[in-house]
């Protein structure tokens, strides 16, 4: 049985290893809750055969069939990756599968995404807030030497870690209605204030088994690695679902996100909501 593909991804401090954990409670998934780096892979492959002549000498005269064997070959190896799933549904995290879902799609029609997002500048401040906590070691982007305002600056520039998922938030209004309807938007402050219903719902979207968690009683797995990120985004399981405290954001800082960032709050979080 070939399992359904469901890939979690989105920003930064945004609830996505939470939400692995609570996808793992179901008992027809597979969640290692790991980022994987099979998006990764895949994108590096199409960039590879794209510029390896001996696979372009086969376009002119033999195109179909040479299209054909690339796509049954990424598609094996996407399916391969996961060829000792025994359940119905495999989680996959990473980052990358908003900026890469119409290459899934195509992979694994089957294929649904889980888009973890929060409120922004308690992304900034959580991340912040970490940085404090380790200020004697750098960003893995060398981030620690500018001052609050700078450094928050530079968290949302395009290839930064709240920046770049951003970019591919952002372009999501302009992918077929079809396409977006494979996309679930799950907010960070609904899962935290609703888990049980947010989850049940979200497990109905995913056409899985009806499934009602314990959010004071939680089944833990390993522990992602924090190192290579410096320490400045943890991936901490937790046995129980917990508030997390609200930080407290400099008015200049929170003016600036959220004028930079007027069409995420449009979409996301209207004032009128």
């Amino acid at each position: 049985m070939t399992p359904d593909f469901i890939g979690v991804t989105g920003l930064p401090r945004a609830g996505s290893t939470l939400l692995c954990q609570l996808l793992a409670q179901h008992p027809e998934i597979h969640c290692d809750g790991h980022s994987s780096p099979l998006c990764n892979t895949l994108l590096g492959m199409r960039r590879m055969v794209s510029d390896d002549q001996f696979f372009l000498s086969q376009l002119d005269n033999s195109f179909q069939s040479s299209y054909a064997h690339l796509a049954s070959a990424m598609q094996g190896f996407l399916r391969g990756w996961y060829h000792d799933c025994e359940k119905k549904a495999v989680v996959d995290k990473n980052r990358a599968w908003l900026h890469a879902i119409e290459l899934l799609l195509q992979l694994a029609p089957e294929a649904r995404l889980i888009v973890c997002i929060r409120e922004l500048g308690q992304i900034y401040g959580s991340i912040e807030a970490q940085h404090q906590r380790t200020i004697l070691v750098d960003f893995i982007d060398h981030l620690a030497d500018f001052d609050r305002f700078g450094r928050a600056d530079m968290l949302f520039a395009k290839d930064k870690a709240i920046g770049a998922p951003l970019i591919s938030l952002s372009a999501v209004q302009d992918l077929p209605v079809e396409v977006q309807k494979r996309l679930y938007f799950l907010r960070f402050e609904d899962l935290m204030a609703q888990p049980v219903a947010c989850m049940s719902h979200l497990y109905a979207w995913l056409g899985l088994s009806p499934f009602a968690i314990n959010p004071e009683q939680l089944t833990t797995g390993a522990q992602e690695s924090d190192s290579h990120y410096r320490m400045k985004y943890l991936h901490r399981q937790s046995a129980r679902i917990a508030q997390p405290k609200r930080h407290e954001i400099p008015s200049r800082i929170q003016t600036h996100i959220e004028a930079a960032c007027a069409w995420y709050y449009d979409l996301y979080y209207p004032i009128n909501q």
